[in-house]
């Protein structure tokens, strides 16, 4: 099933929210239009974008008039209306292992990596705490990840896509990787998938002039 239009789609090149949202957008195949917003220069605070999410934040998308905001709720609106069971499971015990992974993306995941990696674009965040947060969550998920293949089930799910975008992007807040091979694989499967979509690296650092 494809979408009467091309689902707009607010983002952030930068964002790891963003991306997830463009992300499944992509595995599910779906016709999409991007729509850049200026972080920097504040545009997810102007009149007309608070109008489509009050909220202020990226990403956000308009399928022909609904408009869904918010990361997890995109994914979960993209995979009920156009995904099959696979990435979101209609029983309730699957569809409890994706939440409980989407609750992580919005809590050890955004004050962990993600927020490690904010550290990185210059913003005031306490950077061991995140980075030391982010290593307690790598060590859980080591141990899930030797058990089956994916994060909620033995087949990709949202929960999945949800954690993929800051855990990749990772090293960009200093935090390695290499510790942590069955995660590396994990991020590997991901990116085998049909229709993946690599999200941005930032720059790198460049050299301080005199």
């Amino acid at each position: 099933m494809q979408p009467s239009a091309p689902i707009k789609l607010y983002r952030s090149l930068i964002s790891g929210h963003a991306h997830r949202a463009e992300l499944c957008l992509s595995l599910l195949g779906l016709a999409y239009a991007p729509v850049d917003v200026d972080l920097r220069a504040g545009e997810q605070k102007t009149a007309d974008f608070l109008r489509l999410n009050p909220f202020g934040q990226v990403p956000v998308i308009d399928d022909g008039g609904t408009v869904v905001a918010d990361s997890n709720a995109i994914l979960v609106y993209l995979a009920q209306k156009y995904g099959d069971a696979q990435w979101l499971p209609r029983d309730p015990l699957g569809a409890a292992r994706v939440q409980r992974w989407l609750s992580v993306a919005a809590g050890d995941i955004a004050f962990g990596p993600a927020m490690a990696r904010l550290g990185r674009l210059g913003l005031p965040v306490d950077v061991e705490a995140a980075a030391a947060r982010a290593k307690r969550l790598f060590a859980v998920m080591e141990g899930e990840l030797r058990q089956r293949p994916f994060l909620a089930a033995t087949h990709p799910t949202i929960a999945d896509i949800a954690g993929y975008s800051y855990i990749k992007r990772a090293p960009e807040g200093g935090i390695p990787l290499e510790p942590w091979p069955a995660i590396a694989a994990w991020l590997a499967r991901i990116e085998a998938l049909p229709g993946f979509l690599p999200m941005i690296a930032l720059p790198a650092p460049q050299p301080a002039t005199t």
